[in-house]
């Protein structure tokens, strides 16, 4: 009897946990869809951006900027954010992300460059507590960062970098693909990467090269352009995070509410079988009774 109680008691265990996960499973299913809108609205725009940079930059050769060209005097010191979720549950995308993060760290350690971390999202600030290593600044963004927000971060980085604090700002985060694939990444923000001349057989084979006259100059453009390109950039970088965060959590809830469903066809079995038993013992006990007063 004791055993029955027991069984039962973990069935309706099971079921909870069932329901609750069930329950995640769907609000993470509302928030991604939420969030893919977002991220594939901002993308084509993010493209366009670069497009726009590579047409203007590759006509002016001469153009010198540390956004493009990196800095001037190199300190040994770089700048590495990290972007992690606030809440768990999500399958291996903190797991990933901290993997990566922490890979470059070690990397930054052997080269004997000196690294300063700044994070956004919870996961990441508790890891590198738990690391023991120091975290110059946390952003919290929520599951819908604001342009406005992360443009504040981003020009706090571009007036680091171009004061000359750091010789290179990268991103740690998860890079959405697909439904099916998401990879964790290291973005190199700034410096931004020169475009490749164009060859005489990439004419040929896309056709000739549009000339353009270009007012106000291509320096002013380029001064103007490749600051809005850096924040764009990380825009779609935590647009991409949130993403592969929602799509992770909503597999992961999926996963967990099927398990839960075969763990509770596993104790409802064992519930029949030892209720089975506890019939079969009592039957037996009252033969076994009616024979000793025959």
């Amino acid at each position: 009897m004791a055993q029955l109680r027991v069984i039962k008691k973990r069935m309706s265990a099971v079921k909870t946990i069932g329901r609750i996960t069930k329950t995640m499973q769907m609000i993470a299913t509302a928030k991604f869809t939420a969030a893919a809108n977002r991220a594939a609205s901002t993308k084509p725009y993010t493209e366009r951006i670069r497009e726009l940079v590579h047409e203007v930059s590759s006509s002016a050769s001469d153009y010198n900027s540390p956004l493009i060209n990196g800095p001037g005097e190199t300190r040994n010191r770089e700048l590495l954010l990290v972007i992690s979720s606030d809440r768990g549950l999500c399958g291996a995308y903190n797991g990933n992300v901290l993997k990566t993060a922490i890979g470059h760290v070690r990397d930054c350690r052997e080269r004997g460059v000196e690294l300063d971390i700044e994070v956004a999202g919870k996961k990441a600030a508790n890891f590198f507590r738990f690391q023991k290593i120091e975290v110059a600044a946390k952003h919290s963004l929520g599951d819908v960062p604001a342009y406005e927000e992360v443009e504040k971060i981003a020009s706090s980085f571009i007036r680091r970098y171009m004061s000359g604090d750091y010789d290179a700002v990268r991103i740690a985060s998860m890079h959405f693909i697909s439904n099916a694939r998401q990879t964790s990444e290291l973005m190199q923000l700034l410096p931004m990467t020169r475009p490749e001349a164009t060859t005489d057989s990439q004419e040929t084979s896309e056709g000739p090269t549009v000339v353009y006259d270009f007012a106000p100059s291509i320096d002013e453009l380029l001064d103007d352009l490749l600051p809005l390109m850096a924040k764009t950039v990380l825009f779609q970088a935590f647009n991409d995070a949130v993403v592969s965060e929602q799509i992770m959590r909503m597999i992961a809830m999926k996963a967990a509410t099927e398990n839960a469903k075969d763990f509770g066809r596993i104790l409802k079995q064992k519930f029949n079988r030892a209720r089975q038993s506890q019939i079969t013992t009592e039957l037996t006990e009252i033969i076994s009774g009616v024979a000793a007063l025959e």
